[in-house]
């Protein structure tokens, strides 16, 4: 076996999701299968470079699973012939960060993978886009949902016709995100904070697009509510402040098929579902109802006649009419699924489409939807080329 070194720097890796997905769950479980074998006897070995602002947190994260390289400084990881430069960037940041790493990232030659969303408004993405075209780099952005098992099997039952004709799509993400007085926070604070790049409409809606147009079609007009239903909060050091972003966001999105998909998102909702995120497709052949991982259908074949009687107790479980999709397969950490197949096609030019442009769609979706809540109307979304 040939092995090929990559060096990867990763920014982000002290918060919750560069540490625990992208770094422990992808990049070092890779490693702790040998690495990524990409035929013909090469096997390609992935090199983390921790990259942040807190020196001592690196420290740690590199001494606890024996990692070499760390450093705070950004330029490091971008300049030729340093002990710490690297063969690809990676953003896990603060929102607010983002674009002006990423933009060195590509100006130094990088390829560049991120989270999302790639920037707080439409101009800055697409700007990214339009530069690591022009730079001539190899360019991702993690679209994780669509990777998730019961997405997964869902995009099956999509693929094989079960649905006939899909009708609608309903969706519902959330939980109750404790304000931080009585009990501490599970998110950070700037994700409250609009000036820091936060609000709940800029963190899912670009999640909503991918997951819509993967599945079923483009998303061609949204329709929004959005609000801030917890209006004060307390942050990491106990100090009370003024939430200025959305911490809620109720939408209609009518899609390029005549589908009509609406997706509630809440961080000020207590879950009374099976997952965190559950979407109900309904078909002229059958239904179905996918979470993080489960997925259940039910066909015309099978649908009850249920009557409406309110005069009477009811008497059905409406739950136990339905059917378990099996997995059929073993489905690994979605993260990780597709960082193999990012670094793939940088190792290999193997195709890829989830590039910058769909990040600037993303983008797009969220800020058309604040413009909806705001003017409140309905608005178009003019598809994005650059």
């Amino acid at each position: 076996m040939t092995r090929r070194t990559v060096r990867i720097a990763m920014n982000g890796v002290t918060g919750r999701m560069g540490y625990h997905q992208h770094l422990v769950r992808s990049l070092l479980a890779i490693r702790a299968e040998g690495g990524l074998d990409l035929g013909d006897g090469e096997v390609l070995w992935p090199e983390p470079v921790l990259v942040g602002r807190r020196e001592p947190a690196l420290r740690a994260i590199a001494e606890r699973h024996g990692l070499t390289h760390w450093t705070t400084e950004l330029d490091a990881v971008l300049t030729d012939g340093t002990d710490h430069s690297c063969d690809i960037y990676f953003d896990a940041q603060a929102t607010s960060a983002r674009v002006a790493a990423l933009e060195r990232a590509i100006a130094a030659g990088r390829h560049v993978y991120t989270e999302k969303p790639t920037a707080t408004d439409l101009v800055s993405a697409l700007a990214l886009a339009r530069r690591a075209d022009a730079a001539g780099i190899r360019h991702g952005v993690v679209q994780d949902k669509i990777f998730l098992p019961g997405l997964r099997k869902l995009k099956r039952l999509v693929d094989g016709g079960f649905f006939g004709e899909v009708l609608s799509v309903r969706g519902e993400f959330g939980y109750w995100v404790f304000e931080g007085d009585w009990q501490p926070a599970q998110r950070p604070s700037w994700n409250y904070r609009s000036e820091d790049g936060g609000g709940i409409t800029i963190d899912m809606f670009p999640h909503w697009e991918y997951v819509l147009h993967e599945l079923f079609a483009r998303v061609t007009s949204v329709s929004a509510h959005i609000t801030t239903h917890v209006p004060r909060r307390w942050d990491e050091h106990g100090t009370p402040y003024t939430a200025t972003a959305d911490d809620a966001a109720y939408a209609v999105f009518e899609l390029a098929d005549g589908t009509v998909a609406q997706i509630n998102s809440s961080w000020a909702v207590r879950v009374m579902r099976d997952e965190l995120v559950e979407f109900q497709v309904d078909g002229t052949h059958g239904s179905a109802v996918a979470g993080l991982r489960r997925c259940r259908v039910q066909h015309r074949s099978t649908t009850p006649k249920p009557v409406w009687n309110p005069d009477l107790p009811g008497t059905e479980s409406f739950r136990d009419q339905w059917q378990e999709i099996p997995d059929n397969a073993e489905f690994e950490n979605g993260f990780k699924a597709q960082w193999e197949l990012f670094l793939r096609h940088v190792a290999l030019g193997e195709p890829y489409r989830w590039d910058l442009l769909a990040g600037a769609r993303g983008v797009q979706l969220a800020e058309l939807g604040r413009r909806s809540s705001a003017e409140g109307r309905r608005v178009d979304v003019p598809e994005l080329v650059l």
